[in-house]
């Protein structure tokens, strides 16, 4: 099973794809804008508010929109954190060293917030789960600092181990190691990723681990409130640090200096890894040099078609999504109608696995698969989605079949949904039906390329358009480019994507900036 990531940093931002023997099953996105929030960020916040009725209190961490913290999110250690968080914010404390720190008591379950909280109370908070819609960020105070084989959990004093390690014998010598290892009152859960793993890369793991504790209290001190305090620099580290116990063939960058970095970071980590990555240095664009682009037109519609024929049709509500599987143009491969449902149902079970990862769909998901008699038909197309949602890393839940043929799944939300528009407003004619004449377009782009080179002075310049619009003016015994070369002794670049509008097109100077032209 070989996974493959792509990494593509643009002027908007990073995209992330992640693909399983060529086909797309993840895909992040992360803007250059400011506030972003990730999952596991570790931020200094102020109560707002404190909420009886909801037994939730509103955290200012910086976002538009005040971040919400249950009760039930608080932890038993909640007073603990408020007495470290104190002792450093007022300089009492300059380490993470808790051997003599004297712990709290534990809060218990059926408290009140405003027993433990109170309003303009600088607390540590930890995001839960990102902004999705108009929702500010979940936080939690039960911090925890995840690396690649261990989860350091602060004030606990025990070695977890998780309950995917298959063996006895790993799960007693993982728990032995990580007791050997840690300090006090300083707990690890050791994850999935460790079983197998040598001593030293485990060992290492922990005191990075320990070093990530000790720059809390390095930076805490001098921490305004809604100041990050703890948290990876770029997405795509985190996301690596997640699904590096997959197998990896490539890790593909279009960025030097993110290459680099990312090659400095896989060696710390393990020194295979820095040979499956990859600079991608290309003219065309990464996602679509490797049919990126194609595969997320083709998986986010409405409408989605799986390999044999089938196709799901996809809807959401705000109470939940259902999903709908259509035979479609499904051969018969037998004369048995149960068995070619069932063939249909297996295969759009193994895409519906798919299309939650790729969209990351949280909270309720109903399919209603096409209907099945026989319960060992049952049995085994609820095995086979069992099977299929065994990589998602997101914690679910999957009921078997219904006596209404349905299947119900909950699934975990962290993050926003992903949803690409496939279908829109036609960026040509703007829903009008009509459209300037391509020589006409044609004319305006000869004007452009005129100004910019003989009035404007720009030594070279870029179009950047559709790829019919990029052919037109690429092809031909004497195409317009070489016409262009004979006139102005310039050479003009031209970049086709797909994502550009028919008639669209975009002018870009020596550095690669946007040249702002008025267009008709």
């Amino acid at each position: 099973m070989a996974y493959e990531m792509i990494i593509d940093v643009g002027r908007e931002g990073e995209r992330i794809a992640l693909l399983k023997d060529k086909k797309l099953v993840e895909l992040h996105q992360e803007s250059n804008e400011s506030g972003n929030f990730l999952v596991g960020e570790i931020y200094l916040g102020k109560v707002k508010k404190i909420m009886p009725g909801l037994n939730a209190a509103f955290v200012d961490v910086g976002h538009e929109k005040d971040a919400f913290l249950h009760y039930h999110d608080l932890g038993p250690y909640i007073r603990s954190w408020q007495k470290i968080t104190k002792e450093t914010l007022d300089g009492s404390r300059s380490n993470g060293d808790l051997t003599d720190f004297v712990l709290e008591p534990e809060t218990v379950k059926t408290g009140k917030i405003s027993q433990v909280l109170k309003r303009n109370q600088q607390i540590l908070v930890q995001v839960l789960k990102e902004p999705i819609s108009t929702k500010g960020p979940r936080l939690t105070t039960e911090i925890s600092i995840a690396g690649r084989y261990f989860i350091l959990v602060p004030f606990y004093d025990t070695v977890n181990v998780s309950k995917k390690v298959s063996t006895i014998e790993e799960r007693k010598r993982l728990k032995n190691l990580g007791s050997s290892l840690k300090t006090p009152k300083l707990g690890l859960i050791c994850r999935t990723a460790a079983e197998q793993k040598g001593g030293q890369d485990l060992h290492q793991d922990i005191l990075e681990l320990q070093q990530k504790w000790e720059n809390i209290f390095d930076k805490l001190p001098v921490a305004n409130t809604t100041d990050r305090v703890l948290g990876e620099d770029q997405k795509s580290f985190a996301i690596l640090r997640d699904l590096l116990s997959y197998d990896f063939a490539s890790i593909t960058v279009n960025q030097k200096q993110l290459y680099d970095d990312m090659k400095a970071h896989l060696t710390t980590i393990d020194a295979k890894l820095p040979k499956v990555l990859k600079y991608y240095s290309g003219r065309d664009d990464i996602f679509s040099q490797f049919g990126i682009d194609k595969q997320i037109q083709g998986s986010f519609g409405k409408t989605v078609s799986c390999s044999g024929g089938a196709y799901l049709i996809i809807e959401h509500t705000e109470a939940l999504h259902s999903i709908d599987v259509n035979s479609g143009s499904k051969t018969a491969s037998s004369s048995n109608q149960e068995e070619n449902a069932l063939a249909a149902n297996l295969d759009a079970a193994r895409e519906i696995a798919r299309q939650l990862r790729l969209r990351d769909m949280g909270g309720i998901v109903v399919i209603d698969f096409i209907d099945l008699r026989t319960p060992n038909f049952k049995k085994q197309l609820y095995n086979t989605l069992r099977d299929a949602m065994e990589d998602d890393k997101a914690k679910h839940t999957i009921l078997p079949m219904s006596k209404f043929g349905l299947i119900q799944i909950t699934r975990q939300r962290v993050r926003p949904e992903m949803s690409i528009k496939t279908a829109e407003k036609c960026p040509t004619c703007l829903g009008t039906g009509s459209i300037t004449s391509s020589v006409m377009i044609i004319d305006d782009i000869e004007q452009h390329v005129e100004h910019l080179l003989t009035v404007a002075k720009q030594k070279s310049i870029t179009i950047l358009t559709n790829p019919y619009l990029a052919a037109y003016l690429k092809q031909g015994m004497i195409s317009k480019r070489l016409n262009w070369l004979f006139k102005y002794k310039t050479w003009v670049k031209i970049k086709a994507d797909i994502k550009q509008g028919m008639l669209d097109y975009s002018f870009f100077d020596a550095q690669d900036e946007v040249i702002d032209i008025a267009k008709p």
